[in-house]
Formats: structure tokens, C-alpha cells, sequence
């Protein structure tokens, strides 16, 4: 079967639906086989293709968008070689061509004889497919419309070399596999090992949407734009009150520089041990990896801490280029001191070195950014620009007078507190 000479596109996710297309194209015809359990096996293809339009919000032809997304995730040396860097040079664009002439041809079939052979008409269903209006469990609704374009594009494709150079394009703008199609993952530890898998559903906030903060928002920008650039860039630590925004800052990050390689990790703190593992994983891709970790803090007690200033700076092993490490946390030291450490006589006889360490992992992160709670003025500005942005039509002083109620009885001056505030009006009739 043609399936067996693929030479770089091999080990699909979900590929046992191809192997049994690929077997039908060849056999269909074959009176060896029996007839029903033939289109007992069509009747399951279209089955398989339906449920993953569902997962993936696919939509038009079924089939080809199934070919499409096989190609855009299959992770190998063509198409990691092209991620984010585009056309590559090199023999191995010989062996793409040759697997992409045998896509091309999965992809030409002619399933009409093969409907009529075995009495199976339901299979138009799948050529021309209306989705429903549910967003994608797997792909951002970006991503899933533009696999669809994809597949749509190969149909206007004439040769097995246009087709690859689409695919090319596709590889450079979006790359491959699940770091080329998602922002933002997580470390997953379990009986198989360390993985690293995607979240499916990020908020879609970007930097104009944080009112204020000007200052801080302009270091997190530059630190981050050196480092999708290939610049030099630091680690960064961003700390400061709760409900300032130091958690939307990353998201934001996220967003607005995916189209640039940015690709986050979120590490919680019992994964520290994990982060070398994490980090052998996406050091040789072409992608920028940022480990996030939030409202990052230590007791005494705990020594997590060590893990990470050995990862961050200290092993023998050099971090990677494309890695950097950004925290949040409501702390400026990261790990708690107490009054003891201060005192004068106190049972540890190397009282600095204790000390020392404690601080030595803030000196790790390069850029430390502070993000204060606001004044009354500003944290009246932030409720005031939110309420514009979402079309509230109260009067600006009784707006600001129930702010300033809001505030005294729910944590006080922040932006999340505006936030809230303005959610709350949203959802009543006040607004």
C-alpha cells in the first residue's frame, strides 16, 4: 500500500483512519473481500471523519481537511527543519517531495466508482460538510480555519511541488505539530513520564487591554521583543500587589507574540523537578519558550527553590538560547524571611550564607518589574476607560461613587477590582 513507502511522513496521531482509506482506494474493487464488510468499513471512515470535525470544528471536505491536518502535525525532519524559518536546503526536500506525491494522490481520489461500488452514497456528507456553530475543542478558532484554508489551497494545487511549497508557507507561518498550533502549554507528569501538552483555551487578552501600568508594561515588552528577536534577553521576575495585572501581562505576551514563535509553558511548583526534562524537550525547536510560573513563593520549609536556581543558572548545562523563565508573584524576595535571620545570635553559625541563598534566586531573574496597586486617581481612571470600553452608560459620578463603595468592600485599589466592578455593572441593570 502506498501508505508504507511515506519515508518522512510517518507516525501519524489518528493515522489508523488513513490506513484503512488507503485500503479501501486499493481494494474497493477486489471481489476477495466481502461486499458489506467493505462498506461496513466506509460507513466507519465517515463515522471517524464526522467525529473529528467535531473535536477540530473541521468543515467542506472532510477528507481533504483530515489529509491536511495529518501533514500539519506530523513532526519530522522537513517540517521541523521549515518551522518559523520557511524553505530549507538539503536532500531531504527530495524525500518531502516524494511523500507529498503520494498526499497528492490520497488527496485526487476519485471516490465516485468507489460510492457507487459499494453502494455507499452517504459519503457526500463528508465532501461538502457544514460544521455546526461549536468552537473547535482542539484548535483556536485561527488555527482551525486556517487548516481548512489549507486544505481548500492544496485543491488548487496542480503538482506535488506546489503542494509542497504551500505546506512550506504553512510550516514558516504557523510551524508544526503542537507548538507550531498552540500558545500556551502545561507539564504533565504521569505513569508514561514528563510530557508537555497544550491548553486549549487562553484568554484572549493582549497589552492595550491593561489600563495603566505604562511602565512596567514597556520593560515586560522590550525584555520580550529582544527575545523573540534573538536578542539578548533576561529572565523576569514580575512582583508586586494582587489584582495588578501581572498575571494578564503574561497571557497578553502570549498572544500578541504567537505570530512571532512566542510559545509559553506554564510550570506549577511542585513541577520544578520536571523543568530539565521540560527543557530537553523544545530546546532544539525553532520556537521561543517562555516557563511561566505563577504567584511564584517559598515558606521556609520548602526547597523547590533549589531546583530552579540550578535550572535558571548554575548547572553545567547551559540553558538554552530560545528559553527563558518569567514568574509572577506577589513577593519581591520569593522566598519568606523571618526576623531570625536578622538577629544577631541565632543558632546558624554562617548567618550571611543563609541569607544569601535565600536571595540568590531573585538575583537569577535579570529584570525584576514592580507592579503597585494604584490611587484612588488612577484606579478611577481604570474604571472609568473599562466602562468606556464595554459601553456603560452611567453617569461618570455615580459610576466612580459606586466604585469607590465597590473597592471598600471587595480587596481594595486594583485592576482586577475595577475589573469586577465593571463585570458586576455589566451584569445588572445599573449598567
Amino acid at each position: 500500500m502506498r501508505e508504507q513507502e511515506l519515508i518522512v511522513y510517518r507516525e501519524f496521531e489518528d493515522g489508523d483512519l488513513l490506513y484503512d482509506m488507503v485500503w479501501l482506494m486499493e481494494h474497493y474493487q477486489d471481489e476477495y473481500y466481502n461486499e458489506e464488510d467493505k462498506a461496513a468499513l466506509m460507513y466507519d471512515c465517515i463515522h471517524k471523519l464526522i467525529e473529528l470535525a467535531g473535536s477540530y470544528g473541521f468543515h467542506g471536505n472532510l477528507w481533504h481537511c483530515y489529509l491536511a491536518n495529518l501533514l500539519v502535525n506530523n513532526e519530522n525532519s522537513y517540517s521541523c527543519g521549515c518551522e518559523i524559518r520557511g524553505t530549507i536546503e538539503g536532500s531531504i526536500n527530495l524525500a518531502a517531495l516524494h511523500d507529498i506525491g503520494i498526499f497528492k494522490e490520497f488527496y485526487d481520489f476519485d471516490f465516485a466508482p468507489m460510492m457507487e461500488a459499494l453502494n455507499v452514497a452517504e459519503w457526500a456528507i463528508v465532501e461538502t460538510y457544514q460544521s455546526s456553530k461549536q468552537e473547535s475543542k482542539v484548535y483556536n478558532t485561527r488555527i482551525c480555519a486556517r487548516i481548512c484554508e489549507l486544505a481548500e489551497q492544496f485543491k488548487e494545487n496542480k503538482t506535488a511541488e506546489e503542494m509542497k511549497d504551500t505546506l512550506t508557507i504553512f510550516y514558516k507561518e504557523y510551524g508544526v505539530g503542537k507548538y507550531g498550533l498552540h500558545k500556551s502549554f502545561r507539564i504533565v507528569h504521569d505513569e508514561s513520564g514528563v510530557r508537555i501538552e497544550p491548553i486549549l483555551n487562553i484568554a484572549h487578552v493582549y497589552m492595550d487591554d491593561l489600563v495603566g501600568y505604562d511602565i512596567p508594561k514597556k520593560k515586560l515588552i522590550d525584555n520580550t521583543e529582544a527575545f523573540v528577536a534573538g536578542r539578548k534577553a533576561n529572565n523576569c521576575l514580575l512582583f508586586g500587589d494582587a489584582g495588578t495585572g501581572k498575571s494578564s501581562s503574561i497571557k497578553a505576551i502570549a498572544n500578541e507574540y504567537y505570530d512571532k514563535g512566542l510559545r509559553i509553558i506554564e510550570v506549577y511548583k511542585h513541577q520544578f523537578q520536571d523543568l530539565n526534562a521540560c527543557i530537553s524537550m523544545i530546546k532544539n525547536r525553532n520556537y521561543k519558550f517562555i516557563i511561566y510560573m505563577d504567584d511564584l513563593s517559598f515558606e521556609e520549609f520548602e526547597i523547590e527553590y533549589k531546583y530552579l536556581k540550578a535550572v535558571i543558572e548554575g548547572g553545567l548545562e547551559k540553558k538554552p538560547a530560545n528559553v527563558l523563565i518569567y514568574a509572577t508573584s506577589n513577593r519581591r524576595h520569593l522566598i519568606r524571611e523571618n526576623f531570625s535571620d536578622k538577629e544577631e545570635i541565632r543558632q546558624d553559625m554562617h548567618t550571611s550564607d543563609t541569607v544569601q541563598e535565600k536571595l540568590s534566586l531573585v538575583a537569577r531573574f535579570g529584570v525584576t518589574i514592580y507592579f503597585g496597586s494604584p490611587n484612588k486617581k488612577e484606579f478611577q481612571h481604570i474604571v472609568t476607560a473599562l466602562a468606556e470600553r464595554h459601553g456603560v452608560t452611567m453617569e461618570r459620578e455615580k459610576l466612580l461613587a459606586e466604585a469607590n463603595k465597590w473597592e471598600l468592600a471587595h480587596g481594595g485599589l486594583s485592576g482586577r477590582t475595577a475589573q469586577q466592578f465593571i463585570d458586576y455593572i455589566l451584569g445588572t441593570e445599573l449598567g
